[in-house]
Protein backbone atom coordinates (compact mmCIF):
# COMPACT_ATOMS: atom_id res chain seq x y z
CA UNK A 1 0.00 0.00 0.00
CA UNK A 2 1.29 3.46 -0.93
CA UNK A 3 1.64 5.56 2.22
CA UNK A 4 3.34 8.54 0.60
CA UNK A 5 3.92 9.75 -2.94
CA UNK A 6 6.13 12.65 -3.94
CA UNK A 7 8.98 13.75 -6.14
CA UNK A 8 12.54 13.65 -4.83
CA UNK A 9 14.54 16.16 -6.86
CA UNK A 10 18.08 17.55 -7.04
CA UNK A 11 19.65 15.12 -4.57
CA UNK A 12 23.00 16.46 -3.39
CA UNK A 13 25.03 13.53 -2.01
CA UNK A 14 28.34 13.70 -0.13
CA UNK A 15 29.93 10.32 0.64
CA UNK A 16 32.46 9.37 3.31
CA UNK A 17 34.26 6.17 4.12
CA UNK A 18 33.76 5.29 7.77
CA UNK A 19 34.88 2.65 10.27
CA UNK A 20 32.17 -0.05 10.27
CA UNK A 21 32.38 -0.33 14.06
CA UNK A 22 30.85 3.14 14.35
CA UNK A 23 27.71 2.02 12.52
CA UNK A 24 27.13 -1.41 14.10
CA UNK A 25 25.15 -0.05 17.09
CA UNK A 26 22.67 1.46 14.61
CA UNK A 27 22.07 -1.79 12.67
CA UNK A 28 18.50 -3.13 12.87
CA UNK A 29 18.43 -6.83 13.71
CA UNK A 30 18.40 -9.00 10.59
CA UNK A 31 20.43 -6.56 8.50
CA UNK A 32 24.14 -6.32 7.84
CA UNK A 33 26.36 -3.59 6.46
CA UNK A 34 26.50 -3.32 2.67
CA UNK A 35 29.95 -2.43 1.34
CA UNK A 36 30.97 -0.86 -1.95
CA UNK A 37 34.27 -2.31 -3.14
CA UNK A 38 35.12 -3.22 0.48
CA UNK A 39 34.40 0.32 1.66
CA UNK A 40 31.84 1.12 4.34
CA UNK A 41 30.09 4.34 3.35
CA UNK A 42 27.95 6.96 5.02
CA UNK A 43 26.23 9.69 3.01
CA UNK A 44 24.97 13.18 3.72
CA UNK A 45 22.02 13.74 1.39
CA UNK A 46 20.05 16.93 0.77
CA UNK A 47 17.07 17.07 -1.59
CA UNK A 48 13.68 18.54 -2.34
CA UNK A 49 10.40 16.86 -1.46
CA UNK A 50 7.86 18.09 -4.06
CA UNK A 51 4.13 17.44 -4.63
CA UNK A 52 3.96 15.37 -1.45
CA UNK A 53 0.79 13.42 -0.68
CA UNK A 54 -0.07 11.20 2.31
CA UNK A 55 -2.49 8.42 1.37
CA UNK A 56 -3.20 10.34 -1.81
CA UNK A 57 -4.05 13.59 -0.04
CA UNK A 58 -2.04 16.82 -0.20
CA UNK A 59 -1.57 18.39 3.23
CA UNK A 60 -1.73 22.21 3.17
CA UNK A 61 1.68 23.90 3.66
CA UNK A 62 3.44 20.50 3.66
CA UNK A 63 3.61 19.82 -0.07
CA UNK A 64 7.10 21.12 -0.93
CA UNK A 65 10.04 21.20 1.48
CA UNK A 66 13.71 20.39 1.99
CA UNK A 67 15.21 17.34 3.69
CA UNK A 68 18.79 16.58 4.72
CA UNK A 69 19.71 13.17 6.10
CA UNK A 70 22.73 11.17 7.16
CA UNK A 71 22.42 7.52 6.17
CA UNK A 72 24.35 4.31 5.66
CA UNK A 73 23.83 1.18 3.57
CA UNK A 74 22.63 -2.26 4.61
CA UNK A 75 21.25 -5.46 3.16
CA UNK A 76 18.95 -8.22 4.41
CA UNK A 77 18.73 -11.78 3.10
CA UNK A 78 15.16 -12.90 2.46
CA UNK A 79 14.14 -16.09 0.64
CA UNK A 80 17.58 -16.37 -0.94
CA UNK A 81 17.63 -12.81 -2.27
CA UNK A 82 19.25 -9.68 -0.87
CA UNK A 83 17.13 -6.66 -0.09
CA UNK A 84 19.36 -3.60 -0.21
CA UNK A 85 18.40 -0.60 1.85
CA UNK A 86 19.44 2.27 4.07
CA UNK A 87 19.37 3.16 7.75
CA UNK A 88 19.02 6.81 8.67
CA UNK A 89 21.02 8.30 11.52
CA UNK A 90 18.88 11.44 11.43
CA UNK A 91 16.59 13.22 8.97
CA UNK A 92 16.16 16.99 9.18
CA UNK A 93 13.03 18.72 7.83
CA UNK A 94 11.64 22.24 8.31
CA UNK A 95 8.16 21.43 9.65
CA UNK A 96 7.23 19.76 12.95
CA UNK A 97 4.26 17.87 11.54
CA UNK A 98 6.55 16.03 9.11
CA UNK A 99 8.77 14.87 11.96
CA UNK A 100 5.80 13.77 14.04
CA UNK A 101 4.30 11.63 11.27
CA UNK A 102 7.60 10.00 10.24
CA UNK A 103 8.68 9.26 13.80
CA UNK A 104 5.30 7.83 14.81
CA UNK A 105 4.54 5.69 11.77
CA UNK A 106 8.05 4.71 10.62
CA UNK A 107 10.19 4.76 13.79
CA UNK A 108 12.53 7.19 12.06
CA UNK A 109 14.70 9.81 13.75
CA UNK A 110 13.35 13.02 12.23
CA UNK A 111 14.00 16.41 13.76
CA UNK A 112 12.78 19.89 12.83
CA UNK A 113 15.10 22.82 12.13
CA UNK A 114 14.88 25.99 10.02
CA UNK A 115 15.95 25.10 6.47
CA UNK A 116 16.50 26.74 3.11
CA UNK A 117 17.61 25.80 -0.39
CA UNK A 118 18.82 27.36 -3.60
CA UNK A 119 18.67 25.84 -7.10
CA UNK A 120 20.18 28.00 -9.84
CA UNK A 121 20.32 26.81 -13.45
CA UNK A 122 22.01 28.27 -16.50
CA UNK A 123 22.69 26.76 -19.90
CA UNK A 124 26.02 25.35 -18.70
CA UNK A 125 25.84 25.05 -14.93
CA UNK A 126 23.55 23.81 -12.17
CA UNK A 127 24.11 24.98 -8.59
CA UNK A 128 22.25 23.25 -5.75
CA UNK A 129 22.50 24.27 -2.10
CA UNK A 130 20.81 23.12 1.11
CA UNK A 131 21.19 24.69 4.53
CA UNK A 132 19.84 24.20 8.04
CA UNK A 133 20.22 26.15 11.25
CA UNK A 134 21.30 24.32 14.41
CA UNK A 135 23.41 26.34 16.87
CA UNK A 136 25.30 27.37 13.74
CA UNK A 137 24.45 27.42 10.05
CA UNK A 138 25.21 24.20 8.14
CA UNK A 139 25.42 24.25 4.36
CA UNK A 140 26.12 21.94 1.43
CA UNK A 141 26.53 23.35 -2.08
CA UNK A 142 27.26 21.43 -5.28
CA UNK A 143 27.96 22.84 -8.74
CA UNK A 144 27.68 20.64 -11.80
CA UNK A 145 27.48 20.67 -15.58
CA UNK A 146 23.81 21.15 -16.48
CA UNK A 147 23.67 17.99 -18.58
CA UNK A 148 22.11 14.76 -17.32
CA UNK A 149 23.94 11.48 -17.72
CA UNK A 150 22.45 8.00 -17.45
CA UNK A 151 23.40 5.72 -14.59
CA UNK A 152 26.42 3.49 -15.23
CA UNK A 153 26.10 -0.13 -14.15
CA UNK A 154 28.50 -1.01 -11.33
CA UNK A 155 29.30 2.63 -10.54
CA UNK A 156 29.40 4.14 -7.08
CA UNK A 157 26.42 6.29 -8.14
CA UNK A 158 24.42 3.14 -8.81
CA UNK A 159 25.39 1.71 -5.42
CA UNK A 160 24.43 4.87 -3.55
CA UNK A 161 21.06 5.39 -5.26
CA UNK A 162 19.89 1.80 -5.84
CA UNK A 163 18.97 0.89 -2.25
CA UNK A 164 15.20 0.56 -2.25
CA UNK A 165 14.33 -0.27 1.35
CA UNK A 166 14.41 1.63 4.61
CA UNK A 167 15.13 -0.31 7.79
CA UNK A 168 14.33 0.98 11.26
CA UNK A 169 14.37 -0.32 14.80
CA UNK A 170 13.02 0.60 18.18
CA UNK A 171 13.46 -1.03 21.58
CA UNK A 172 11.57 -4.20 20.65
CA UNK A 173 11.27 -4.53 16.88
CA UNK A 174 12.81 -4.13 13.43
CA UNK A 175 10.69 -2.79 10.57
CA UNK A 176 11.15 -2.26 6.85
CA UNK A 177 9.46 -0.23 4.16
CA UNK A 178 9.96 -0.10 0.40
CA UNK A 179 10.68 2.98 -1.69
CA UNK A 180 9.94 2.64 -5.40
CA UNK A 181 11.41 4.83 -8.12
CA UNK A 182 13.08 4.44 -11.53
CA UNK A 183 16.82 4.66 -12.04
CA UNK A 184 18.09 8.20 -11.67
CA UNK A 185 20.19 10.34 -13.97
CA UNK A 186 23.18 12.23 -12.63
CA UNK A 187 24.99 15.52 -13.20
CA UNK A 188 28.77 15.66 -13.46
CA UNK A 189 30.13 17.50 -10.42
CA UNK A 190 32.43 20.48 -10.98
CA UNK A 191 33.05 21.40 -7.33
CA UNK A 192 31.36 21.43 -3.93
CA UNK A 193 31.51 23.22 -0.59
CA UNK A 194 30.49 21.77 2.76
CA UNK A 195 30.18 23.43 6.16
CA UNK A 196 28.67 20.89 8.56
CA UNK A 197 29.27 20.15 12.23
CA UNK A 198 28.69 16.39 12.28
CA UNK A 199 29.22 16.17 16.04
CA UNK A 200 26.48 18.69 16.81
CA UNK A 201 24.05 17.35 14.22
CA UNK A 202 24.58 13.59 14.58
CA UNK A 203 26.37 12.90 17.85
CA UNK A 204 29.92 12.59 19.15
CA UNK A 205 30.60 9.26 17.40
CA UNK A 206 30.42 11.12 14.07
CA UNK A 207 32.96 13.77 15.09
CA UNK A 208 35.44 11.87 12.90
CA UNK A 209 33.60 13.17 9.81
CA UNK A 210 34.48 16.76 10.76
CA UNK A 211 38.09 15.97 9.92
CA UNK A 212 37.50 13.51 7.08
CA UNK A 213 37.64 14.27 3.38
CA UNK A 214 34.66 13.02 1.36
CA UNK A 215 35.52 10.26 -1.10
CA UNK A 216 32.93 11.50 -3.62
CA UNK A 217 30.20 14.04 -4.30
CA UNK A 218 27.16 13.36 -6.49
CA UNK A 219 24.12 15.17 -7.80
CA UNK A 220 21.09 13.13 -8.88
CA UNK A 221 18.09 14.51 -10.75
CA UNK A 222 15.65 12.26 -8.89
CA UNK A 223 12.11 11.31 -9.90
CA UNK A 224 8.65 10.57 -8.66
CA UNK A 225 8.74 8.13 -5.74
CA UNK A 226 6.41 5.94 -3.72
CA UNK A 227 6.94 5.06 -0.04
CA UNK A 228 4.98 1.95 0.90
CA UNK A 229 3.51 1.05 4.25
CA UNK A 230 6.05 -0.45 6.65
CA UNK A 231 5.95 -4.04 7.83
CA UNK A 232 7.34 -5.43 11.05
CA UNK A 233 9.79 -8.28 10.62
CA UNK A 234 9.06 -11.64 12.21
CA UNK A 235 11.89 -11.55 14.72
CA UNK A 236 12.16 -9.10 17.59
CA UNK A 237 15.15 -7.48 19.23
CA UNK A 238 16.44 -9.28 22.31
Amino acid sequence: MKFLTAEWRKLAIINYEINPEILKPYLPKGTELDFYKEKCLVSLVGFMFLNTKLLGISVPFHKNFEEVNLRFYVKKLENGDWKRGVVFIKEIVPKKALSMVANKFYNENYCTLPMAHSIIESDNELSVSYSWQASKLNTMTLKADNIQGEMIEGSDFEFITEHYFGFTKNEIQTSEYEVKHPKWNFYKIKNYELTVDFKENYGSVFTVLNNSKPISAMLAEGSEIEVHTKRNLEFTIN
